[in-house]
């Protein structure tokens, strides 16, 4: 603690150890189901161990520009990116960095389309099944114009599209997710079957101790069985918990 102290604050230190005890616990789960798990930026986004991370990571998540850049230049592999809008004036460099775009409305993708020539496009779905107690967290909640959900959802318009993606937890466990899951397959199971991957969004408390990875596992594996698609996770506290100080005095 004495070095600690003679340190400038405030800063905040992390601690490589727990760091990479999380990630091993991420990586293992990529190792023994074949999915792929990405740094949700907006939960930790420090580059100086971007490196570190994209060893153990398939890449990031973003929900902007500048987090989809950051992405791209300090961690390369896979660039994901989700936003509940996209500007006009970024979708261009966008479509050009990112691996992944993913729409939150079938207008949207309508509009965007034809900018899209290199990323996989996906959808944004809405399984109306809310599994927490606070509706500012929930992007279930009544009146949530978060992802699609089964009345307005439009086959039609699939043609190109490649993955589906919910994002539903909330510092929640694999039950949760179990949950949300039998939801996401009865309203739009028939709907994966011509996907190529589905991501299951972040919220997800893998690292910390008590979580149940056996259960996690198996939805990954029985989504991954019955459609054929490859799943993606998206945490971002799981992958830094527990693993940073504030120093102040």
């Amino acid at each position: 603690m004495t070095e600690v102290n003679l340190l400038p604050t405030p800063c905040y230190i992390i601690d490589e150890k727990q760091l990479r005890r999380n990630l091993e616990i991420l990586e293992k789960v990529q190792e023994d189901t074949g999915c792929r798990i990405l740094l949700a930026q907006k939960a930790f986004s420090i580059p100086a161990v971007y490196p570190m991370i994209g060893r153990y990571l398939a890449g990031t998540t973003a929900s902007s520009l500048y987090e989809a850049r950051l992405g791209h230049k300090e961690m390369k592999g896979e660039t994901h990116i989700f936003s509940p809008a996209y500007k006009e004036n970024e979708f261009d460099e966008i479509s050009t960095i990112c691996s992944h775009i993913v729409f939150n409305s079938f207008a949207q993708l309508e509009k965007f389309r034809s900018c899209c020539d290199i990323a996989s496009i996906g959808i944004r779905v809405n399984p109306e099944c809310s599994t927490q107690e606070h509706a500012i967290y929930d992007p279930c909640a009544p009146g949530s114009r978060l992802g699609v959900t089964a009345d307005k959802f439009r086959p039609d318009l699939l043609d190109g599209v490649e993955g589906l993606h919910f994002h539903t937890l909330c510092e929640q466990g694999a039950e949760d997710l179990e949950r949300t899951l039998r939801a996401v397959e009865e309203k739009f199971g028939a709907y994966l079957y011509r996907m190529k991957w589905l991501n299951m969004g972040g919220g997800q408390n893998i690292t910390r101790p008590g979580y149940n990875l056996a259960l996690l596992e198996s939805c990954i594996r029985q989504a991954q069985d019955t459609y054929g698609v490859r799943v993606y996770l998206e945490p971002g506290e799981a992958v830094a918990y527990n693993a940073g100080y504030l120093v102040t005095e």
